[in-house]
């Protein structure tokens, strides 16, 4: 079981290779839904099987020494894969919106939070906000996180509409995902908490040097 989490991201890796391949091919919106939900359930749970089966200090394997970065690129990938199948297969306008989202705010936020373009609480620079004030980077990456969120929706429920299922079943569906956009953000809190991901020794370290 210690391995399902990278098990997870592997499987999320590939399939946002494959979802980036269908949307220059031009497959059919339902393999493109369907790849990215299945995608997307693997990143909502990766990270929960990596903290309840973590691995013992003196056993855990050298390629786990970049486990953050491989999620990271795994997180991009998918959600390439995902805004260009909707520009190049489905709303062009909504694709161009969200990829300028995605690259020029989220961008900047990478650089203002983390001091660097893919940047992690990790290895933040001394000069990043991270560093500087901790608790509105903290307030930042929930904004951006929630943003993210909705432009998922959004581009989701446009590919969804795009198939040529019944409209009853859009629309079932349309709620289904609603539901589990809901069920993430609000129940699945630890994701919300840990907005530092790995990095919280550095809220305790900020905290700890505030007192002294």
């Amino acid at each position: 079981m210690r391995y399902l989490a990278d098990l997870l991201t592997l499987i999320r890796f590939v399939l946002s290779i494959i979802l980036i391949i269908l949307a220059f091919v031009g497959s059919p919106a339902e393999n493109a839904f369907i790849i990215f939900l299945t995608a997307e359930l693997t990143d909502t749970f990766d990270g929960t099987c990596a903290r309840k089966w973590p691995f013992p200090k003196n056993k855990v394997p050298k390629y786990r020494k970049y486990a953050a970065q491989y999620d990271m690129v795994s997180d991009v990938l998918l959600a390439a894969g995902h805004v260009l199948y909707c520009t190049l297969q489905v709303n062009w306008i909504v694709g161009v919106v969200v990829i300028i989202y995605y690259t020029v705010i989220c961008g900047a936020l990478e650089l203002i939070l983390y001091g660097k373009f893919f940047g992690h609480p990790d290895n933040c620079t001394k000069n990043s906000l991270t560093r500087r004030n901790f608790p509105l980077a903290k307030k930042i990456v929930l904004t951006r996180r929630y943003l993210y969120t909705i432009c998922l929706g959004i581009v989701n429920a446009f590919i969804l509409f795009a198939t040529s299922w019944p409209m009853p079943v859009k629309i079932g569906l349309f709620i289904f995902g609603c539901s589990i956009f809901v069920f993430i953000w609000f129940f699945l809190c630890q994701r919300r908490k840990n907005v530092s991901r790995d990095a919280v020794h550095i809220e305790k370290e900020l905290s700890n040097s505030a007192k002294k």
